[in-house]
């Protein structure tokens, strides 16, 4: 069968609307793109030809980095000065241990090119895809590794945090959302930065442009208090929708089935990213004196929503997972580049390719 013209994405838009709404009434972290992304992978696998327009994917992106944006606040930089010993134990032990696994994969071919590097980073799940794709590898996979290993930690720290006694709040979506939105000049400017910041940073030719402009620009406008960014769940449902689209419809079936049969590998990489997360936990425990739970939290190589989903209403020290969390979130997105280049190199590949 092959799905085309109107009926295929009218297919596709009503299947992203079931499975997201399904993933969401389950609590599922990420379900506003883990949707969309599924739809268009099992319509894809069933013959359905089909691509985005490539502005709508760039300014998908600006989104997410106005998402980033709403983060850089300048009370989270005062906590990372204050505690900055903390924060580079925890960032730094993540980042170098995501490095290792996924250079040990790219060395032995389990995937191709930079791709076991982008899977096993850290953190910042849809940035990594969208990286990948400008650095070399392949997005398919790595959102293949990012989202499963987003569900696993998301649901292991929820499990924790009930064991610990802490009551949560069900939620699906981005806790930095509402579907109230704010005030319509503010709503204005956030999507004329993230549609001019997508598509300038990628004309401009930055590394991850795309993501990184639109998060610096909002980052300067908003902690200088010239407005503040805006993003009504609408508006992310659109983004999610796009990146899960985009990723979604390149599938085949021969991808689905690589990705099964390294399965076992992926598994074992994200038990491990775990468990050093979680040595990591203990020494913040021992020599900082925080509370197991806040600990786990802060260094949990999960998504930054879905931390803070897990946050809400629970009695830890929310500063300072959100100030670990987004940290992490940032210099993997900074550095990303930079190390993905090195890893392939150790590992033996060509030099990644660099933005066309």
């Amino acid at each position: 069968m092959t799905l085309q013209g109107p009926a295929g994405w009218i297919l596709l838009a009503a299947l992203s609307a079931v499975l997201g709404a399904a993933f969401w009434a389950c609590g599922l972290p990420a379900a506003l793109l883990l949707g969309p992304m599924g739809a268009a992978i099992i319509l894809a696998i069933g013959g359905m030809r089909a691509s985005l327009p490539r502005a709508a994917f760039l300014v998908a992106q600006g989104v997410i980095g106005c998402l980033v944006a709403r983060a850089l606040t300048p009370a989270l930089f005062g906590t990372v000065a204050k505690d900055w010993p903390l924060f580079l134990l925890g960032v730094a032990s993540a980042l170098l241990a995501s490095q290792i696994l996924g250079t040990a994969m790219s060395r032995r071919r389990l995937l191709p090119g930079t791709t076991a590097i982008w899977g096993t980073s850290p953190g910042a799940a849809s940035a990594m895809v969208l990286l990948a794709e400008e650095w070399g590898g392949d997005p398919r996979l790595v959102a293949v590794m990012q989202y499963l290993r987003v569900v696993i930690v998301a649901t292991t720290a929820s499990v924790v945090a009930r064991l610990a006694g802490a009551a949560s709040t069900h939620g699906g979506g981005s806790s930095q959302a509402s579907w109230l939105g704010g005030h319509p000049a503010d709503l204005a400017l956030t999507v004329l930065l993230a549609a001019g910041g997508g598509l300038l940073g990628r004309a401009l030719r930055l590394p991850a442009g795309p993501l990184l402009l639109p998060a610096i620009l909002g980052a300067l406008v908003q902690d200088a208090g010239w407005a503040r960014i805006v993003l009504p769940e609408p508006l992310l449902v659109l983004a999610y929708t796009a990146i899960g689209w985009s990723i979604g419809l390149r599938f085949t079936r021969a991808i689905l089935s690589h990705a099964l049969r390294v399965l076992p590998v992926v598994l074992l990489s994200i038990a491990l990213l775990m468990g050093v997360c979680g040595l990591v936990a203990w020494l913040l425990v021992r020599m900082a004196h925080l509370d197991p739970l806040t600990a786990y939290l802060a260094t949990s190589p999960g998504g930054l929503d879905s931390v803070a989903i897990i946050t809400a209403g629970t009695q830890v020290d929310v500063p300072f997972v959100m100030a670990m969390q987004t940290t992490r979130l940032l210099l993997v997105i900074l550095l990303g580049p930079v190390l993905a280049r090195l890893s392939a190199r150790w590992a033996g590949h060509e030099k990644a390719r660099t933005p066309a």
